[in-house]
């Protein structure tokens, strides 16, 4: 019998919830075959089996927090005898129980397959109490995007009982509110997690990504003295760039937009103010400064804020880059961003003009130097050649650490991104 055990992430994450099972007792698995999603504070992974055989038992119900080294499940490995455990209807969870030797290899990717390759990496889950597991739970899951997985699990809807009219038979938000016998957009709660007072008010728990993001904006907000700068800039010329790129038969799929013009000036702007792509050793009493940079976007998803980053973004074209956003900011709304792009960020963009904010005041990314938040593009009365005319005018915030940035460094690293957007073809002059 072979056990498999949540393994050690490798990324500072001791527990892990588990989201839903992907097998049953009795089932047969292949090497690699994906058995299980969970939930960590930072992303939804999956779980791929260890090895081929024959399921004997489920340690952890869905919704349980599972701690790093407690058991998951059971194998009966092919050649060997399955001889598995009765199938009674639901097979207790004995927490008392050893968790097994730990699986010789990082959650997520399994031993490798006969090419040589690893699946791409997933994993996490935990509970103070015995629970339940079914042992007749159905092999194959209702097809389902994560946030409507997760609103399903919050009102206590079962997702295989309802029939999906998405695309391809996904079950939609508004069939899973309807089935917790609210009305569409309603956003009926489930009973067990959410408490109502006689006035309305609510308490929710803080969970997953809520608390790590609380968590980390307090340690940074507390651990690193913040200054804000603004800069507000006619950037005109650069959305006239834009307009021609995108009549220009060069552009192709590719998505450029102001984010991705701040985006590559930040890159050309870090090369001449490097104490802004750096971070501070509190233990080994250094200052770090990168050389490369890895570009954080924050994304607003159904799970909460999250900042996953672009490696060697320094190294890209404008076009690559663009490419290399929106697949980011997808990736992260569809709830796929794995653990590895969530780590290894040196400075962070917040594009809040999105929602129709001028500025604010970003918090640093625990870890890193510089925020700068993009406000929105607007047409405003502005002095242009000496006259009053109306032009597209945008405001730049930077948040920096002031431990390891001086107001002169800050300045002239918010003053470069600025005369950039202003006049693209100062790019010349600074590269």
């Amino acid at each position: 019998m072979k056990r498999f055990s949540l393994p050690d992430l490798g990324e500072g994450l001791t527990e892990s919830e588990l989201v839903s099972w992907r097998v049953a007792v009795g089932d047969h698995v292949d090497l690699n075959q994906v058995i299980a999603e969970v939930e960590t504070a930072k992303a939804l992974v999956e779980l791929p089996a260890p090895t081929a055989g024959v399921v004997t038992r489920l340690y952890v119900e869905p919704g349980t927090t599972v701690l790093v080294g407690e058991a998951l499940v059971d194998f009966a490995p092919d050649g060997d005898d399955p001889s598995p455990e009765p199938r009674p209807e639901a097979t207790a969870v004995d927490r008392s129980s050893p968790a097994g030797e730990r699986e010789p290899v990082l959650v997520g990717y399994g031993p490798r397959t006969s090419s040589g390759e690893r699946p791409r990496r997933r994993a996490r889950a935990s509970a103070d109490d015995p629970v339940v597991v079914s042992a007749t739970r159905p092999a194959t899951r209702p097809r389902a995007t994560p946030p409507v997985r997760r609103l399903a699990r919050d009102l206590g809807v079962d997702l295989g009982s309802l029939v999906g009219t998405g695309v391809g038979g996904r079950v939609l938000r508004e069939e899973v509110e309807l089935a917790a016998g609210g009305s569409p957009g309603s956003s009926p709660v489930a009973p067990d997690r959410v408490t109502a007072s006689d006035d309305g008010s609510v308490r929710r728990p803080i969970t997953g990504v809520r608390r790590r993001t609380a968590e980390a904006m307090v340690s940074s907000a507390f651990s690193a003295p913040h200054v804000t700068e603004f800069l507000t800039v006619d950037v005109t010329p650069t959305m006239t760039l834009l307009d021609a790129l995108a009549h220009s038969p060069r552009i192709g799929d590719h998505r450029v937009n102001i984010l991705t013009v701040l985006a590559k000036a930040v890159c050309i702007a870090v090369k001449r103010t490097p104490a802004v792509n750096a971070s501070w050793d509190e233990a080994a009493g250094e200052i770090v400064e990168y050389a490369h940079v890895g570009l954080g976007i924050a994304a607003a998803t159904p799970r909460g804020l999250l900042v996953p980053n672009i490696a060697r973004a320094d190294e890209l074209s404008l076009f690559d880059l663009a490419d290399a956003v929106s697949s980011l900011v997808r990736t992260a709304r569809e709830g796929r961003t794995a653990p590895a792009e969530l780590r290894g960020g040196t400075i962070t963009i917040s594009n809040v003009g999105v929602f129709g904010v001028d500025a604010g005041t970003p918090i640093l990314n625990p870890g890193e130097a510089a925020i700068i938040a993009l406000g929105a593009v607007r047409r405003l009365p502005w002095e242009f050649e000496g006259q009053v005319a109306l032009r597209q005018v945008v405001t730049l915030s930077l948040s920096f650490d002031h431990r390891l940035i001086d107001g002169e460094q800050g300045s002239r690293f918010l003053v470069d991104l600025g005369t950039m957007l202003a006049d693209p073809a100062m790019v010349l002059t600074m590269v």
